[in-house]
């Protein structure tokens, strides 16, 4: 099965990856507003291979290069360094509204970037998510919880950045910006685990698959 990229890595490459590109440039005696503009324009850059291998782009990748040319726009017209640290921010908070509107979607975003990693690995053996998803309750429940949940992260992860970008010194805020990236994913994959394996969700014989487990053994009795 062909599988598509994941948004979620996506997204921790296209926010981590400028922050090695800033110290390098600033060590080579960039200024500190261009090295975080040239820094700015690194995550388009798998949008771009991504639309010239396929020709085609995907809406995470739309998603990305809209947000990357909406802040380098904004910061080329105030000459804000302030404004570009707090680019991330922006970003995270875009993100988690997201996450909120794809309630309305007929999948929520946690289901659509857990679905690469865990299809196969969770659940009745052999029954694929999209049918989990259209016949068990508590299977769409539970990656509803944690969507929500992804969003409310994502902005708190951005107040805390913004707040960041306009207090701290400018050298300071791309790398604790970074080392907070690996602190709210890794704690968000605490607590979607947790809270799925509460849910039952990780256990095939759960209530959450009830319903198919009970059509699957109706369907295996030997007719009279």
């Amino acid at each position: 099965m062909k599988r598509g990229r994941n948004p979620l890595l996506t997204l921790l490459v296209d926010l981590a990856a400028p922050i090695g590109l800033y110290y390098a440039l600033h060590a080579a005696g960039v200024g500190n507003y261009l090295a975080l503009l040239l820094s700015a324009v690194v995550p388009a850059s798998s949008s771009v291979v991504q639309f010239v291998r396929r020709r085609r782009l995907d809406s995470f990748g739309l998603f990305v290069m809209s947000m990357i040319v909406l802040s380098v726009g904004a910061s080329l017209i105030t000459g804000s360094t302030r404004f570009l640290l707090a680019k991330d921010g922006w970003f995270t908070g875009v993100t988690g509204l997201w996450f909120f509107a794809s309630m309305a979607a007929r999948h929520p975003i946690s289901y659509i970037c857990a679905k690469p990693l865990l299809e196969g690995r969770i659940g009745p053996k052999g029954v694929p998510w999209d049918t989990l998803w259209d016949e068990l309750p508590l299977f769409r429940r539970a990656w509803r919880v944690i969507n929500v949940i992804w969003g409310v992260a994502m902005q708190l992860d951005a107040a805390v950045r913004i707040v960041m970008a306009y207090t701290l010194p400018v050298d300071l805020v791309p790398g604790l910006g970074g080392a907070q990236y690996a602190v709210l994913f890794v704690l968000l994959q605490v607590i979607t685990t947790v809270c799925n394996m509460r849910a039952g969700v990780y256990d095939p014989r759960s209530a959450v698959y009830a319903p198919l487990t009970s059509r699957q053994q109706l369907s295996d009795r030997p007719a009279l």
